[in-house]
């Protein structure tokens, strides 16, 4: 397995976390796994499953996971620290910008068009990740029950995870027997 010090996770998640703003996991995927390759696209799929069980933001809960995976308790803490560190003094300056600058329309607007490009990197990232599941179309099930219970019946998340788990881990352990 491969090894890294908490340096390296400190400035890969700090890249990570000053790439993008609301929705930096199309950032992180494309790092951990594309360009750093700390990751293949079924680990990073499966810990970014527990991640988004368990309570917390989903990406701070990867770098945790990520950070302790490669260097222990210093790296869960440097990969945190570096995730977040530069967002949080940026955001700081941004809050004080928009209380001076907030009611003029142009402002307005570039907000607007930000939120469209969160909307599309995470469709983005959904759909790379869907691409990996593919390669077992029984998982499939899985994803359009959880866009159904979802978008079609309104089922909050404790509920779609409840339901639609057990079901998911018998098709994982099946495509585990299968590889």
């Amino acid at each position: 397995m491969k090894t890294l010090t908490p340096k390296q996770l400190f400035f890969g998640f700090s890249k990570i976390g000053m790439s993008g703003f609301g929705g930096v996991l199309p950032w992180a995927r494309r790092t951990i796994v594309e360009r750093e390759k700390w990751l293949s696209s079924d680990e990073f799929n499966a810990m970014l499953g527990i991640c988004q069980i368990v309570p917390g933001p989903n990406v701070v809960n990867l770098a945790v996971c990520v950070g302790s995976r490669f260097a222990g308790v210093r790296g869960a803490i440097a990969a945190t620290l570096g995730l977040m560190l530069g967002p949080i003094a940026i955001v700081i300056l941004l809050g004080i910008l928009y209380e001076h600058y907030s009611y003029m329309p142009v402002v307005q607007g570039m907000l607007r068009g930000v939120s469209a490009v969160g909307v599309g990197l995470i469709a983005s990232t959904g759909f790379k990740m869907m691409r990996s599941e593919l390669s077992y179309p029984p998982m499939m099930i899985v994803v359009i029950f959880t866009v159904l219970a979802a978008s079609y019946f309104h089922l909050g998340l404790g509920w779609v995870v409840l339901i639609a788990s057990p079901l998911a881990l018998y098709l994982a352990w099946k495509k585990a027997d299968i590889s």
